[in-house]
C-alpha cells in the first residue's frame, strides 16, 4: 500500500487550502460566463501589474492546451517548432501541438533538458526552401523536464538569436514558480525582460485544482480568443480559474508553495548523496531529483512511495516534491531506501 504522499509528480498533490477557499468565495450567486466577470478582469490586471501592461492573458484548463494555443497563435502549419527532445510538447502531449497547429516539431537531443544557440543553429537550414518546414518558434521549458534551470543570461542569448532570425520564443512555464523561487528573480525578469514572446504560466503543479494561463507579450492576439475556443480551452465558468490565480499571486503564495517544494527536493538530494549506491544525474535546481538506483529496489520502493521510472535502461528514476511534501516524507523515504539496499548487501 503506497503512502498518502509520494514522489511521482507535483500533479499528484492536493489543492492548497487558500486556493480552495478562493474557489468557495466565488461560488455564490450568478456571474457572467466566459471571462466577462469581475474576478477574471481583476486577475488579469494582477498579471499585467506583474508582467507589464502590454501583457495579454488567456486562461485555459491545462498545460497542453496552453502550449497548443501559444504555438497556434504564432505559427502557420508550414512552420516548425524547435524544442528539446525531452520537452513536454514533444513527449507528453500525444502529438497535440502538431495536430492542432500543423507545425512540425524539431527536437534536439540534450543531456540537461536545455537548449543552446549552437543546438538551435543545427536546424536553421532550408530557410525559404519550399520543401522544408520553416523554423518559426523555439520552445524552452523553465524549469526543464529534468529539473534544471536556464539562467536569465541564457534565455537572453537564445531570445536574441531567435529574434535575429524572425522567430518567436515560447516558454513552457509549467513550473515557472519553482524556477523564479530558485533563481531569486521576478517573473518579468525571467520572461518579458529576457525576450520571451509567449509564456505558458503553470498553476496546477503549484497548488491549483486546475488551470493555466497563456501570456502574450507585445504580440497581436486578435486571433487567440478564437483559437482558444476551437481548442476546447474556453471555460464557461472562468471565474473559478481566475480566482485560483488571484489567490496564487496574492501575498506571494506562489513563492511559498514553490520554494517549499524546492527545499524538499534539496533535502532529499542532500540525504541521497550520503548513499553510495544512489547516483544523482542532474543538478537539483527546482523540485525534481533524478537518480540512478539499483534496479532491484525500484519496485519495492514504488509499493510504498509511488514514483516514475525515467529511463528504464539506466535504472534512472524521477522523484518530484510538492508544496505539501513534508520533511517526514523525505526522512521516511530515505530510511526505506536504506532498508531496501541493506537487503541487497
Amino acid at each position: 500500500m503506497s503512502r498518502l504522499r509520494g514522489f511521482a509528480s507535483d500533479n499528484n498533490s492536493g489543492v492548497h487550502p487558500d486556493i480552495l477557499q478562493a474557489i468557495e468565495k466565488v461560488n455564490s450567486g450568478h456571474s457572467v460566463g466566459y471571462g466577462d466577470d469581475e474576478v477574471t478582469r481583476r486577475t488579469i490586471v494582477k498579471f499585467k501589474d506583474i508582467f507589464g501592461q502590454e501583457t495579454e492573458v488567456f486562461f485555459v484548463y491545462n498545460g497542453t492546451g496552453a502550449n497548443v494555443i501559444a504555438i497556434q497563435a504564432l505559427a502557420s502549419p508550414y512552420h516548425a517548432v524547435i524544442c528539446p527532445e525531452t520537452a513536454h510538447v514533444n513527449v507528453d502531449e500525444c502529438g497535440a501541438p502538431e495536430k492542432h497547429s500543423g507545425c512540425k516539431l524539431l527536437s534536439i537531443k540534450t543531456d540537461t533538458g536545455k537548449l543552446t544557440v549552437e543546438g538551435i543553429k543545427s536546424y536553421m537550414h532550408g530557410i525559404g526552401f519550399e520543401h522544408h518546414s520553416q523554423p518559426k518558434i523555439v520552445s524552452i521549458t523553465q524549469a526543464t523536464e529534468l529539473g534544471t534551470l536556464y539562467t536569465i543570461e541564457e534565455i537572453k542569448e537564445i531570445s536574441g538569436y531567435v529574434h535575429q532570425n524572425n522567430m518567436y520564443l515560447h516558454m513552457d512555464g509549467a513550473r515557472i514558480s519553482n524556477a523564479a523561487a530558485s533563481l531569486g528573480c521576478t517573473f518579468k525578469e525571467m520572461t518579458v525582460d529576457a525576450g520571451v514572446d509567449v509564456l505558458s504560466f503553470g498553476g496546477t503543479k503549484n497548488g491549483l485544482m486546475f488551470g493555466e494561463a497563456v501570456l502574450f507579450f507585445n504580440q497581436n492576439t486578435g486571433a487567440v480568443k478564437y483559437i482558444r475556443k476551437q481548442t476546447a480551452q474556453l471555460h464557461s465558468k472562468m471565474r473559478y480559474t481566475a480566482a485560483q490565480f488571484e489567490a496564487l499571486l496574492e501575498n506571494d503564495l506562489w513563492y511559498k508553495n514553490a520554494s517549499h517544494a524546492n527545499k524538499m527536493a534539496s533535502k532529499l538530494a542532500s540525504k541521497l548523496r550520503d548513499i553510495p549506491q544512489i547516483k544523482i544525474t542532474q543538478k537539483v535546481q527546482s523540485n525534481g531529483v533524478f537518480a540512478i538506483v539499483p534496479d532491484e529496489i525500484i519496485e519495492p520502493l514504488q509499493q510504498e512511495f509511488f514514483f516514475y521510472v525515467w529511463d528504464a535502461e539506466r535504472s534512472e528514476v524521477r522523484w518530484m516534491t510538492s508544496f505539501d511534501t513534508q520533511e517526514e516524507d523525505i526522512d521516511d523515504f530515505v530510511d526505506l531506501i536504506k532498508e531496501k539496499l541493506a537487503v541487497l548487501a
